[in-house]
C-alpha cells in the first residue's frame, strides 16, 4: 500500500518534485502499523523537505484508500534508531526559524541605489545561475543595509526553480555543529549542510577564533564548490578584516566576488521610506519622508522602526502624522539611543581602532597620537551621549570644560579642512552607536 500511495501522489506533484524528493522515499512495510506509515529518505534534508511539504497530501491519499487515519513518518535510517533510542532528538530542519527563507525579502522589493548597485546586481546573476556566475559571492556591509534581504532573496528566487536551498545565520551553523558533534552524529550534519543546491550563510564573520567549526566548514566548502554548488556569505567587513579566520578560509572566500555595500544616500534613503509605507499601507507626506531620511541614520532597519513607530504613535492618539510628530518621535529615540552609549563603549572602540592602550587615552600623555585619539574621544561623547562638558572634562581628569571644549573645535576643525578624517570619524561614530543598539 505505502509503494502505491507513492504513485499517486506522483498525480498531485510536478514531475521534478516527484523524481527530486519522492522517489528517493522506500516505504518501511516491516516497522509500518495499522495507524502508522513509515517511509525512509537517504537524507535528513529529504526527510524534511517531505514532511514540510508532502506528508498532508501522503496521509490525505492513505485515508481515500483506507478509510482511516494514518499518522506519516518520514525518517532517516539513522533517524529511525534514533527514534527509538533515549539519544536527544535532531531538531527539525523546518522547526527553526533561524533557517527559514523570509518570504516577503525579493529582489523585487528591494530598493536599488548607488550604494548597493553592485551587490544587488551580483546577487541577482548568482540567483539566475547558481554555481556558475560567482562562487561563492561574499557581500558585506554595516548592520542593517541590506545583506540579509538579497540572502534570502537568493533563496526565494531558487525555491521557486524547485532548488534545494538552505538559509542559516552562522551562530545557527555553530549550535548545529555543536549538538552533532556532542551527540556523534557529525554525518547528519554533513547531510544537511552538503546536500543542498545552494547555501546562504550570514554573519560569516562569527565563525572568528572558533577553529574546529571553521574546520568543519573549510570541508562543507570545498564540498559544495566542488560539486558547483553555490554559496552565498555576509559579513559586516572585508574577509582580509576578519580577525581570527584562518588563512585557508579568507582565500577561498575571494575565490568568487566580493561585492559591499556602502551607507545609502540620501535619494535611497528617501525610496526606502516611500516603499516601506506603500508595503505597509502608512500615508507619510513628503515633508515627513523627507525629514525622516535627512535625520536618520542609514540603518534600515531603524528607518523601518521609525515608520512603524510613528503609525503606531498616530493610531493610539488619533493624530494625523506630520512633521511636528515625527520629531517628536525621532527626539525621543535619539535620546534614548544616548542613554544607552557610554563613554567606556567610545574608548573602547576608538582605542581599538586606532591601536592605542584605553588606559592611554585617558592618561597625560601629550604624544601626538594619544592627543588625537583622546579629542576624538571627546568629540564623539560629546555628540553621541547627553554628557555636558564639565562632565566630560571630570572624566578625563581635565582642569575645566575649556579644555573638552578646545578639542571639540580642533576636531571639527580637521573634519572641515580633511574628509578622509572626517569620514573616519563618521565610520567610527557608526560603530559605536552599531555595537550599543545590537
Amino acid at each position: 500500500m505505502g509503494e502505491k500511495i507513492l504513485r499517486m501522489l506522483q498525480e498531485e506533484i510536478s514531475k521534478t518534485e516527484y523524481e527530486r524528493y519522492i522517489t528517493n522515499l522506500a516505504y518501511d512495510e516491516q516497522n509500518s502499523k495499522a495507524d502508522e506509515a513509515i517511509y525512509i529518505a537517504p537524507n535528513i534534508f529529504i526527510a524534511n523537505w517531505v514532511k514540510a511539504k508532502y506528508r498532508h497530501k501522503i496521509a490525505k491519499l492513505f485515508k481515500l484508500q483506507t478509510g482511516v487515519d494514518i499518522s506519516i513518518q518520514i525518517l532517516t535510517k539513522k533517524g529511525y534508531v534514533e527514534k527509538n533510542s533515549p539519544k536527544e532528538q535532531y531538531p527539525d530542519l523546518c522547526a527553526n526559524s533561524s533557517t527559514k527563507i523570509n518570504p516577503t525579502y525579493t529582489f523585487e522589493n528591494f530598493i536599488v541605489g548607488s550604494s548597493n548597485q553592485f551587490a544587488y546586481t551580483a546577487s541577482l546573476s548568482v540567483a539566475e545561475n547558481p554555481g556558475k556566475a560567482y562562487n561563492p559571492l561574499f557581500i558585506y556591509g554595516g548592520a542593517g543595509l541590506g545583506k540579509t534581504h538579497l540572502l534570502h532573496a537568493i533563496g526565494n528566487f531558487n525555491i521557486k526553480k524547485n532548488r534545494i536551498v538552505i538559509y542559516t545565520t552562522i551562530e545557527q551553523f555553530l549550535n548545529d555543529f555543536t549538538y552533532h558533534l556532542r551527540n556523534e552524529t557529525l554525518e547528519q550534519f554533513r547531510e544537511k549542510y552538503r546536500q543542498c543546491d545552494i547555501l546562504l550563510i550570514d554573519d560569516i564573520q562569527f565563525l572568528s577564533g572558533k577553529e574546529r567549526t571553521q574546520e568543519e566548514f573549510f570541508h562543507t566548502f570545498n564540498e559544495l564548490h566542488s560539486h558547483n554548488k553555490q554559496i552565498v556569505l555576509t559579513s559586516d567587513q572585508h574577509p582580509k578584516k576578519i580577525a581570527g579566520l584562518e588563512e585557508r578560509l579568507k582565500s577561498r572566500f575571494e575565490w568568487g566576488l566580493i561585492a559591499d555595500i556602502q551607507l545609502p544616500e540620501l535619494e535611497t534613503k528617501i525610496a526606502i521610506i516611500k516603499k516601506k509605507c506603500e508595503l505597509d499601507g502608512i500615508y507619510l507626506d513628503n515633508e515627513v519622508i523627507n525629514y525622516i531620511a535627512a535625520n536618520m541614520d542609514s540603518n534600515i532597519r531603524e528607518i523601518e522602526g521609525v515608520i512603524l513607530k510613528l503609525n503606531a504613535y498616530s493610531s493610539l492618539v488619533g493624530q494625523r502624522i506630520d512633521l511636528s510628530l515625527a520629531k517628536n518621535v525621532l527626539s525621543e529615540m535619539q535620546k534614548e539611543q544616548q542613554k544607552n552609549i557610554s563613554l567606556k563603549d567610545i574608548v573602547d572602540i576608538v582605542s581599538a581602532e586606532l591601536n592605542i592602550k584605553p588606559s592611554e587615552i585617558k592618561s597625560k600623555s601629550r604624544n601626538r597620537q594619544i592627543v588625537s585619539a583622546r579629542r576624538i574621544v571627546i568629540y564623539l561623547a560629546r555628540t553621541l551621549t547627553p554628557n555636558s562638558m564639565p562632565a566630560l572634562a571630570q572624566f578625563f581628569g581635565m582642569k575645566d570644560h575649556t579644555s573638552v571644549s578646545h578639542a571639540m573645535k580642533k576636531v571639527k576643525e580637521m573634519m572641515q579642512q580633511n574628509e578622509e578624517f572626517k569620514l573616519k570619524i563618521n565610520e567610527l561614530a557608526y560603530k559605536i552607536k552599531n555595537l550599543t543598539c545590537e
